[in-house]
């Protein structure tokens, strides 16, 4: 379809990918907050991943996960700290993983457009890209989810144990 010039071709992937990508985010943002429970199979842990030692023991995600940009809209949801250590807080925190994970995936699938409207070797580069440039994001909001439910799984148990007990139950977990 593209038999232009270089610049062309360019000039068209990048406004086709910048389409693409608003019209994600804007589809994430009109989509239900239920859309986006950690029930869903989607956003459920998979073996391989080791309850998320995958994301740190092999890829190694603390060394770079910080230095990657945040988005945080206007008046939207901080990912930067916990602001606030409440259940709810938490389980907004991890429906936010799951949210930044589905708009990333759907940015991935930008990939099957590139290859088809470009030659071959030009369709994998841009893909390559595309991949690069969303894919570690998918990793971070997995990683996260990780450990926010389990931060989660011990407020719970805390909740159920005397205080004096779920002192203890901190202390050792640490």
């Amino acid at each position: 379809m593209m038999n232009g010039h270089i610049f062309d071709t360019l000039l068209i992937n990048v406004l086709l990918g910048v389409i693409w990508h608003y019209a994600s985010f804007f589809l994430c943002i009109l989509k239900r907050k239920e859309d986006f429970s950690p029930d869903k199979r989607m956003y459920r842990p998979h073996k391989w991943e080791r309850g998320g030692r995958f994301y740190s023991d092999t890829l190694r995600i603390n060394k770079w996960k910080d230095r990657l940009p945040k988005h945080t809209g206007k008046n939207g949801f901080s990912k930067e700290h916990l602001d606030t250590v409440t259940i709810e807080y938490i389980d907004t925190f991890i429906m936010e993983t799951c949210r930044g994970e589905w708009n990333h995936t759907l940015n991935c699938m930008f990939a099957v457009i590139l290859m088809i409207i470009n030659k071959p070797l030009t369709g994998l580069l841009l893909s390559a890209l595309l991949l690069i440039g969303n894919v570690p994001f998918i990793c971070i909001q997995r990683y996260n989810r990780f450990r926010l439910q389990r931060l989660k799984k011990m407020l719970l148990k805390k909740r159920k144990l005397p205080c004096s007990a779920a002192e203890d139950t901190i202390r050792t977990e640490n």
